[in-house]
């Protein structure tokens, strides 16, 4: 990755970016090094949009709540009653749920916050 431009016309921090790259890099090395093999999953495959949500979630998990049969958001951390904000856009109630607000501060989190900034910003601008 080495267009700065690109990541701030898509709301990509791009020392995030590039500390990824270098992290996926170094677990290259490090798989070569032990002769371990490399998979991906084709782009076209069905698969494709599911693993990336396993990582996400992987990553994110104790931010994630889930649906129970009473109707209510339960934590997977330490099952608390959680709710989705007023202004979602969901026009249902998803299985899985995610809330910013119990995230750890971290720079991941500090990233989507400036994200989540920029995009409002920018939806304001282009409503008017």
């Amino acid at each position: 990755m080495e267009d700065p431009q690109w990541c701030y016309d898509n709301f990509v921090n791009y020392r995030s970016l590039k500390s990824g790259d270098n992290v996926r890099q170094q677990l290259s090395r490090i798989m070569d090094r032990f002769n371990l093999k490399r998979t991906s999953t084709d782009f076209n495959s069905k698969d494709y949009y599911i693993n990336i949500r396993k990582a996400l979630v992987a990553g994110f998990f104790m931010q994630v709540a889930h649906l129970e049969r009473t109707g209510h958001y339960l934590t997977i951390k330490d099952n608390q009653v959680v709710q989705l904000h007023p202004s979602t856009c969901l026009d249902h109630k998803p299985e899985w749920y995610y809330d910013m607000a119990n995230f750890p501060q971290c720079e991941a989190k500090r990233q989507l916050e400036l994200l989540q900034v920029k995009m409002e910003s920018r939806q304001y601008k282009e409503g008017f």
